[in-house]
């Protein structure tokens, strides 16, 4: 069978995909790829294309199936929402993207306005104002980010791919001998990045969540955190080391793709389109290591899970009037995503 023409479809793979959009918005994340040593750095200038764009070229009928899709998702458009309940001073939900991309930084007026405004600004995970904080966690908790004794990446890699990860690996500055011991997903998480947002963190940027919590520091906000950083690791550690190896070998075979993934998510997100995301990474076609079982496991725990606990933990918060509530949007759609979650709660939740 022939291969549709557009270009997202060669040789991206669904769980490669899936893996870049998840890792995009997890802030633990933006931590490892400065703390690594990787010299992909090198390069500032970012490459990616629009990969929407182009298929609006070359695959018309495919993106308005995409578009259809997404917009059976519930709460997918917008990133800015009010949260409202009688008697109490509203507050406000923002999705983020834990960039540090000029366009990701630019809060809108209204959104700008909410947030120096607020009482209480809220984030994922109050830590990462503490740059000691994950030197401290990977002391404490090794084997969240380290194989087992005797484990070693080579050898849980597949042998007909070991090659080619290695390969991969030396390419992006990093040899497989000196991360041999690292978990799979460690190494996935930064080489998910485009060098030129990898060249920013690395030349002391922050990303979108960082410069919200610092300024509101610097402002006297009170700052507070729905999660800890341990939180965020133990979600990964949970997820069977296979699954975490074949998304570092799939990600390898992605290569500069990857610019255009991330780029094309970006224009997604500044656009509001978060709905749009989850129907792009289904259109890719299903050449991954992994199946259906591993991609709802890894939804199940890394978005839905986080989600209860995420607004369990905002309620008090918001019961006390004037937040602003920062986290990563592919937590707000669906009918299981915090905006749905809240409105179940008698919260009226409304886009702005």
């Amino acid at each position: 069978m022939t291969q549709p023409a557009s270009p997202y479809i060669d040789r991206i793979a669904d769980i490669a995909l899936r893996l870049l959009a998840y890792l995009g918005w997890l802030v633990f994340f933006c931590w490892l790829a400065v703390a690594i040593p990787v010299t992909r750095a090198r390069a500032a200038d970012c490459t990616g294309k629009d990969l929407l764009a182009e298929m609006a070229t070359s695959d018309p009928a495919g993106l308005e199936a995409l578009r259809r899709e997404a917009a059976t998702i519930a709460n997918g458009k917008g990133i800015f929402w009010k949260i409202e309940k009688p008697g109490i001073a509203a507050s406000y939900l923002y999705g983020t993207m834990h960039l540090t991309d000029p366009r990701v930084l630019a809060l809108p007026a209204a959104a700008l306005d909410a947030y120096t405004k607020a009482d209480t600004v809220v984030i994922e995970t109050d830590e990462i104002v503490d740059p000691k904080a994950p030197l401290r966690l990977m002391a404490e908790e090794p084997d969240l980010m380290m194989l087992p004794a005797g484990s070693t990446l080579e050898r849980l890699l597949p042998q007909d791919q070991l090659e080619a990860v290695r390969a991969g690996l030396a390419k992006r500055g990093m040899p497989l001998g000196s991360v041999n011991r690292m978990q799979p997903w460690v190494l996935t998480s930064v080489l998910a990045l485009p060098a030129c947002e990898l060249a920013r963190k690395k030349g002391g940027a922050a990303f979108l969540d960082l410069q919200l919590a610092q300024d509101a520091l610097s402002r006297g906000q009170k700052l507070a955190g729905l999660e800890t950083m341990k939180d965020q690791l133990q979600v990964m550690a949970a997820l069977p080391v296979r699954f975490h190896v074949g998304s570092l070998v799939e990600l390898i075979a992605l290569g500069p793709r990857i610019d255009d993934l991330f780029e094309t998510m970006t224009i997604l997100y500044t656009r509001g389109d978060t709905g749009m995301i989850m129907p792009l990474m289904r259109s890719v076609s299903r050449e991954g290591a992994l199946d259906d079982a591993d991609y709802a496991n890894f939804e199940q725990k890394l978005i839905t899970t986080r989600n209860a606990t995420m607004v369990e933990r905002a309620m008090p918060i918001i019961d006390r009037g004037n937040a602003f509530i920062a986290i990563g949007a592919l937590h707000l759609p669906g009918e299981k995503g915090l905006i749905a979650l809240l409105q179940q709660r008698n919260y009226q939740v409304t886009p702005q």
